[in-house]
């Protein structure tokens, strides 16, 4: 056999190998949605809310409640802006009510005397096809309960593990680190601490650009007079962390409640302060913001939006974007050599990370810091004083 041939059979062979073994993890981790999306969910957390921790800590609190105190933090940032808004959506929601029915009848009144052939037979054709689809789409009541489960059982678990993190993350990292070969250690560390520099970025550029938009867009439904402004506004912070795809859905959720409540003109003139918002975030606030951050083409973010979409649905399209980021710097960080001595910073390279006696579990290790974060951890392994 030619020596050519050898070599294109044996290096197909590996990549069989290695595509096999990528479908492999692949689909345990969807086998196991609950638990990655719990695990993923716990460390965006932890890189949002580990400041408050550091915080805390420097203000003399022990490490379980500084650890308690950002998780509590975390609640209230999610719960109290639901509470507020659930009250005025149900103050306003008669009101509303009588909106979206003089609404809808403007629209079909448009529908019938407007340009489009529509006779009110075959209107009334179409929005009972449109019903029966929307029944049928509807979901099952038990794939639903079952659903619900086990997203409530994935929102503990990632708040335990937050809390654990936050509070033992630097000797849980350096217990990993004891369990790899001495020479993969200070790889690790550095594409570990790139990744985890990658994610904070992406987590905090995130949040304020989603603030943003939704003050925005906030303030032009409140000023126009559109019913539910908050929690369109809300919607539209949700939805800013699903880059490209979500800005778009919130944009047309609120034009489309303004035409059935207000009319047309105000629906325009929504749609003219949505676009406006959204070509500011996206010409000035992404690049200066998320540019250094994510460092990727955004023909891959879209592609790694659809992928998250169908492998996980709303929740694989929120940590698509993340994954994809992180795993790129950590394998750029592993491809990059180290610099010599000689050509090292000032500072000096990484210094090599201790054995431990025993190896024994986490926390045993008696340079620990307590209460400080994953992001506390210098690349030598160690923690921060």
């Amino acid at each position: 056999m030619p020596r050519g041939l050898k070599n294109a059979a044996l290096a197909m062979a590996c990549v069989l190998v290695i595509g096999a073994g990528a479908g492999l993890v692949l689909w345990l981790l969807v086998f196991l949605a609950p638990v990655t999306l719990a695990l993923v969910a716990m460390l965006l957390m932890a890189a949002l809310i580990s400041p408050v921790t550091r915080w805390l800590r420097r203000l003399r609190f022990p490490a379980w409640a500084a650890a308690l105190g950002g998780v509590l933090t975390l609640l209230a940032a999610v719960i109290l802006p639901l509470i507020l808004i659930g009250n005025q959506t149900f103050r306003q929601w008669p009101e509303l009510q009588k909106g979206l029915t003089g609404g809808v009848d403007r629209i079909r009144e448009l529908l019938l005397n407007g340009p489009l052939p529509l006779n009110e037979e075959r209107l009334d054709r179409l929005t009972d096809s449109m019903t029966r689809a929307a029944q049928a789409a509807a979901p099952d009541l038990s794939a639903s309960a079952t659903a619900a489960t086990q997203t409530l059982t994935a929102i503990l678990l990632a708040l335990v593990l937050l809390f654990f993190v936050l509070k033992d993350g630097p000797s849980m990292w350096r217990w990993v680190l004891r369990m790899l070969p001495v020479r993969a250690r200070e790889p690790a560390d550095r594409a570990a601490h790139a990744g985890w520099s990658t994610l904070v970025a992406y987590v905090h550029g995130t949040v304020f650009v989603a603030a943003v938009d939704a003050i925005g867009i906030g303030v032009a439904l409140l000023v126009i007079g559109v019913p539910l402004a908050l929690p369109l506004a809300l919607l539209t912070f949700i939805a800013a962390f699903i880059p490209i795809v979500g800005a778009t859905v919130a944009g047309a959720a609120a034009v489309l409640i303004a035409l059935v409540s207000n009319g047309v003109t105000d629906a325009l003139i929504v749609l003219a302060a949505v676009i406006a918002v959204q070509q500011a975030e996206g010409n000035l606030l992404q690049p200066l913001i998320m540019g250094r951050a994510l460092k990727l083409h955004p023909a891959v973010i879209l592609v790694a939006v659809t992928a998250g979409t169908l492998l996980a649905g709303i929740a694989g399209a929120v940590v698509a974007v993340p994954v994809v980021a992180v795993a790129y710097r950590v394998v750029t960080t592993l491809r990059t050599p180290v610099p010599l001595a000689d050509e090292a910073p000032p500072e000096g390279p990484p210094g090599p990370v201790p054995d431990a006696p025993s190896g024994g579990p986490v926390g045993d290790d008696p340079e620990d810091t307590p209460g400080a974060t994953i992001a506390d951890v210098p690349a030598s392994g160690r923690p921060s004083p």
